[in-house]
Formats: C-alpha cells, sequence, structure tokens
C-alpha cells in the first residue's frame, strides 16, 4: 500500500465513478485479464482502500487506469466495485472518458479503450458527453421462469452486455424512488432464487446483476429500469452494460431495428440515449450515450497505523 493515492470522481447520470490516477499497484504486462487476476490474488487491499468505507461507499465503482495490452488502444482500464471486479463498465467508462478529457488526456473525437473483456470505442462528443460503442452483447436464455420468494413465479431472460443480468421484462413493484428499499430487497431475492435453482450465464457464470423493467415516468423514455449491482447496491444510472442487455433482448424478439433509438430511465430519472448494430454469431454490438461530471479530485491518503487502511472488515 502507497501512503497517497491521486483520483478524480465523477458521476455518469448519478452514479459516482472513482478514476484513479496515480498510486496503483505494479501488476507487470501481459494481458489485461492477467493483470486483473494478478489484482484479486495479491492486490485486493488496493481495490478494498479505494472503494470501501471509509474512503468510499457501496454505490462507487473504481477505474485502475492501465497500459494497454493491445497497442491499437489508447489505455486499459480495471473495473472494480465494493465486492470484486467487473468485466465491463457503461457508466464508468462514460464517467472515464470526461475523467481523461479534464486532465488533458485525451481531446473530442474516437479512442479505443481495452477492458478484460474486450476493446470498447468511445466517442468524446463534448466536455461532458460520451458515447461507448459496447463489446458484443447477446442473449442467452428467453422466457426463463423462477419461484421467487413472496412474488410466485417472475419471468426473466438472461442476458450479456458486459457483464451477466437477468432481465425481469415487468416488475412486480412499481419502480419508483420511494420503494427502492423494496426493490433492493425484491432483486435480492431473485440473485437467491437464481442461485438456489442453479440458473446461470454462459459457462455457468453467475448472474450477479438484476434489471427490474416498467413503464417510464417521462414521455421522452421508452423504458424505466431498476438495476442491482453486484455488492447490494442500485445502480443510480440507466446502467452501460445493463442497457446493453436489454438491447440485446429488444432485438433478439424484433422489438427495435437497428439503428432505431431506445432511451432508458433510471430508477431516479437519468437518462441513456441507446441503439444498436448487428454483428457475429447473433449479438449485437450496442451504443450507449450518456453524460459524465466531475465531482471531486484530490489524494486518499493512508497512515501506517490506520486499522481501516484497507477498508472496513469483510464482517462489517
Amino acid at each position: 500500500m502507497k501512503n497517497k493515492i491521486k483520483y478524480l470522481d465523477s458521476h455518469t447520470g448519478g452514479e459516482p465513478t472513482r478514476v484513479i490516477l496515480e498510486g496503483g499497484p505494479d501488476l507487470g504486462s501481459g494481458p489485461l485479464s492477467e493483470r486483473a487476476e494478478r489484482l484479486r490474488l495479491h492486490f485486493d487491499g488496493f481495490r478494498r482502500s479505494v472503494i470501501e468505507e471509509p474512503r468510499g461507499w457501496d454505490a462507487l465503482v473504481g477505474a485502475l487506469l492501465c497500459k494497454p495490452y493491445d497497442p491499437s488502444c489508447e489505455t486499459g482500464v480495471l473495473f472494480f466495485n465494493n465486492v470484486g471486479y467487473l468485466g465491463m463498465c457503461g457508466h464508468g467508462t462514460i464517467g472515464l472518458a470526461v475523467t481523461l478529457k479534464s486532465i488533458g488526456a485525451i481531446n473530442p473525437g474516437v479512442f479505443r479503450l481495452e477492458t478484460t473483456v474486450g476493446v470498447v470505442e468511445v466517442e468524446l462528443l463534448d466536455d461532458h458527453r460520451a458515447a461507448v460503442r459496447n463489446v458484443p452483447s447477446r442473449r442467452y436464455r428467453k422466457g426463463v421462469n423462477l419461484r421467487v420468494a413472496g412474488y410466485g413465479t417472475l419471468q426473466g431472460d438472461v442476458a450479456w452486455g458486459g457483464n451477466w443480468f437477468f432481465v425481469v421484462k415487468q416488475s412486480p413493484l412499481p419502480l419508483e424512488r420511494k420503494g427502492i428499499r423494496e426493490l433492493t430487497e425484491l432483486s435480492l431475492r431473485i440473485r437467491a432464487a437464481l442461485e438456489r435453482e442453479g440458473i446461470t450465464g454462459e459457462g455457468e457464470a453467475r448472474i450477479d446483476h438484476i434489471e427490474l423493467c416498467g413503464p417510464p415516468s417521462t414521455e421522452v423514455a421508452d423504458e424505466k429500469n431498476f438495476v442491482l449491482c453486484p455488492g447490494g447496491a442500485f445502480d443510480r444510472s440507466p446502467c452501460g452494460t445493463g442497457t446493453s442487455a436489454k438491447l440485446a433482448c429488444l432485438a433478439a424478439d424484433g422489438l427495435l431495428e437497428p439503428g432505431d433509438t431506445w432511451v432508458q430511465e433510471s430508477i431516479v430519472g437519468s437518462l441513456f440515449e441507446a441503439s444498436y448494430e448487428y454483428c457475429e454469431e447473433s449479438s449485437v454490438l450496442p451504443t450507449i450515450v450518456g453524460s459524465a461530471y466531475e465531482t471531486a479530485r484530490g489524494e486518499l491518503l493512508f497512515a501506517e497505523q490506520d486499522p481501516f487502511a484497507k477498508g472496513f472488515p469483510k464482517d462489517l
């Protein structure tokens, strides 16, 4: 652990991102997937120190900049949250683009970003707005019936948008801010039911994101969602990878044509604009457009005698 870590915070549609500018661990070279595993196995205290309390909080997503393995990319990034590591993060990528512009690393235009699940193209549209051309997204299973304690049988799709999602087409609860606690409890029960029934993504991958869908609260949106993230916090933004998974389902059902715009509303009312094009093996290539704003920049400090230098103990 270094005693200073430089960071820049932003929010994308209300969802926070913390980009680590200096002070991260030396993960060596090689593919990003190998470096992510090295981070998980040998430097997980770093993740905990910058994301968990008392320096972070449960909704915060971290982004560690690193040298790309793919020479066509401007930079690589490792995303992580309060419980582990993310393959891709849509809101985090928009926040990262705005951060890179803020520090003078990029100008408006297109750049390539390497993640552990593939290369994404990002177009910085202005100082606060970016379009993310995400990794290929697909629906894996359609119309899965799931018995959920207290709610009977719910139906949803299993889809990939850079993370694995269970997409419930019609939430049994109203998608209202005053009901966030109940929506969180419902989503936790859905995730527990998926684990109990052994329902997974491809290759027995754990489905760690739950997306509840319902009518929008604004005329400019097509749908509203509530997304529960792996660590138990809800996504304040419409969720970039969740919107990508939703597009894959819409495309598979013939409900949205390539190039048409889908406006996704979050539980707090923020919006993403999304569209897709077809790519190989019945997958779609989503583009997510959103806005991010810088909220803080500075240094995280770590005293040698600080008992919480690596975050709170896991049992708290």
